[in-house]
């Protein structure tokens, strides 16, 4: 497995070109109307259980946000009523794709406050896992901290150095702070471990893992530390990163330095899953 996530999930060994369907920038009509009843039996499936898991160990804004998904009806969201909830909060939308899309494509469309989601869900034997990501890890995984002033930029942010990555030949550490923080970051509030990456809000059995499970090493958030840091896609995480303000987040992304930081790692040796250096700031559960 390549630990270059966006490459694993957005597709870099996809074809420039768009497939049948789509526009230039791969975006593809949502057509709710064509979802069927076990698709919407799907959404609700996943949708209740995570919320239920989720109190108590998502980070606050995400169970704040939360109430952008409070539609006028069940099932799967209409992305149109969705986004015009969406956009009055943080000027984000949701835009629905086919799949896997281009790198280059993924990070125009964050730098301009749009969140690529699969048009397709998950089968009913497939609640627990699913490789690629669909309607329900993109929507109710990353919406609802969309909702977020300080997510919603540092996605944003997030996008235009993703664009640079590519320039600067260093797509695989940008990937490893996305892995690391949109799909896998945990917080504190309170003093208490919370979850804010979508990948484990999405996930019935990582959002027990992440927080309570002895396995896992929680390391204090240190840029340099994550760049450097390998992770698996076919596996729970034997890592995770902890931030104290969402906000600290931004202010890295946004500080301008990150090509010189890629410099200088590249005469360092990368670190493994679950391995703890001496300078590690470990954390208690």
């Amino acid at each position: 497995m390549t630990d270059q996530v966006i490459h694993e999930k957005h597709g870099a060994l996809a074809s420039p070109t768009p497939p049948p369907g789509a526009a230039a920038d791969w975006t593809v009509p949502q057509h709710w109307d064509r979802l069927t009843a076990e698709d919407h039996m799907v959404w609700d499936t996943l949708f209740d259980r995570q919320r239920k898991l989720l109190h108590g160990r998502a980070a606050a804004s995400f169970e704040e946000g939360l109430d952008v998904l409070s539609l006028s009806h069940p099932g799967v969201p209409d992305l149109e009523e969705l986004n015009e909830r969406l956009h009055k909060r943080s000027n984000w939308t949701v835009v629905s794709v086919p799949g896997v899309v281009p790198d280059d494509i993924f990070f125009k469309h964050l730098s301009e406050r749009r969140f690529p989601a699969g048009n397709f869900i998950r089968k009913p034997d497939q609640l627990d896992y699913l490789e690629e990501p669909d309607v329900f890890h993109d929507v109710f995984g990353h919406v609802p901290m969309l909702a977020q002033p300080e997510i919603a930029d540092f996605m944003q942010a997030l996008g235009h150095v993703g664009l640079e990555s590519l320039d600067h030949g260093a797509l695989d550490r940008l990937a490893r702070l996305y892995w690391y923080t949109v799909e896998f970051g945990l917080t504190r509030e309170d003093g208490d471990l919370k979850i804010y990456g979508a990948g484990i809000l999405s996930s019935f059995g990582e959002a027990h893992y992440s927080l309570e499970s002895d396995m896992p090493k929680r390391f204090g958030f240190d840029l340099k530390r994550v760049l450097r840091t390998r992770y698996r896609t076919d596996a729970f995480q034997q890592n995770y990163f902890v931030i104290d303000r969402f906000q600290d987040i931004l202010d890295l992304v946004t500080r301008g330095d990150l090509p010189d930081i890629y410099a200088e790692l590249d005469q360092l040796p990368d670190i493994d899953p679950g391995m703890v250096d001496p300078a590690d700031r470990l954390l208690a559960a």
